[in-house]
């Protein structure tokens, strides 16, 4: 890759850090950034992100730590549950043919969007700590979700505890924490069942755990309300994008 294209990637993956670390969900524009931008194979992008989310979910994690935003009591029923779900998800990814990958992501993008929009700001709620039976279940939907698509595991479990009332902040901690063993267990399945591009995946990392900085900072001063409104409306583009050029391709082969 020439140097303008990595300064690019750099500069793009800073602000889908930024997205990340602010409101969780924003690693799903990654694939697509990687593949239709530097046409790059959707697999290698794949596998590249997840890479990339074990240094973004870290720094994640531990910024909101300092926070108190993450709720410890939490985190034990979902790691254990999304890791061994991340690496089926790892193996699923590796038989689905790229087409098939690029459209399950465009959905997920859509409907992260669609439901960050219609969701109401003050959807936080009173309850603050589910039953293990819900956080198991909404583990392994993030861990398998999340592998398929590389989207490192925020953008399914922050819809998911959003519905079930979980708080706003406590809801976006949580889902810096779940990126670590997600992106962890799907690593270890992209690389035995396929290829890992250990290099782009550090340089996506630079770039996205700089964002992530700025993100967590901005989580904790300005308006989640602002931010999530943000998030949605670019989400929503980049999904309905990419299923148009699916379409598209589709149409004219």
């Amino acid at each position: 890759m020439e140097i303008a294209s990595l300064v690019l990637l750099a500069g793009l993956c800073v602000f889908v850090g930024i997205l990340i670390g602010g409101v969780g969900i924003g690693g799903v524009l990654l694939v697509p950034i990687l593949t239709y931008i530097f046409a790059i194979d959707v697999h290698a992008a794949i596998a590249a992100a997840m890479v990339s989310y074990l240094f973004t979910g870290t720094i994640g994690a531990v910024l909101y730590a300092r926070k108190r935003s993450i709720e410890w009591s939490m985190t034990f029923w979902l790691f254990i549950s999304a890791a061994p779900a991340a690496f089926l998800g790892a193996w699923m990814s590796s038989i689905i043919p790229g087409a098939g990958l690029e459209f399950v992501i465009a959905v997920l993008v859509v409907f992260a969007g669609i439901n960050a929009l219609l969701t109401s700001d003050d959807a936080s709620g009173a309850e603050k700590t589910l039953s293990p039976g819900a956080l198991v279940a909404a583990g392994s939907l993030t861990g398998i979700g999340s592998a398929l698509s590389g989207t490192g595991g925020p953008l399914v479990l922050v819809p998911l505890l959003v519905w079930l009332k979980v708080p706003a902040l406590v809801t976006v901690g949580l889902s810096q924490a779940i990126q670590v063993p997600v992106a962890a267990l799907a690593t270890a399945g992209n690389y035995l069942y396929g290829t890992v591009d250990y290099k782009l995946g550090l340089v996506i990392a630079a770039g996205t755990m700089t964002g992530a900085i700025g993100g967590a900072h901005l989580a904790h001063l300005v308006s989640q309300a602002v931010l999530r409104r943000v998030v949605a409306w670019v989400l929503v583009a980049a999904g309905t994008l990419i299923i148009t050029r699916i379409a598209l391709r589709l149409i004219a082969g």
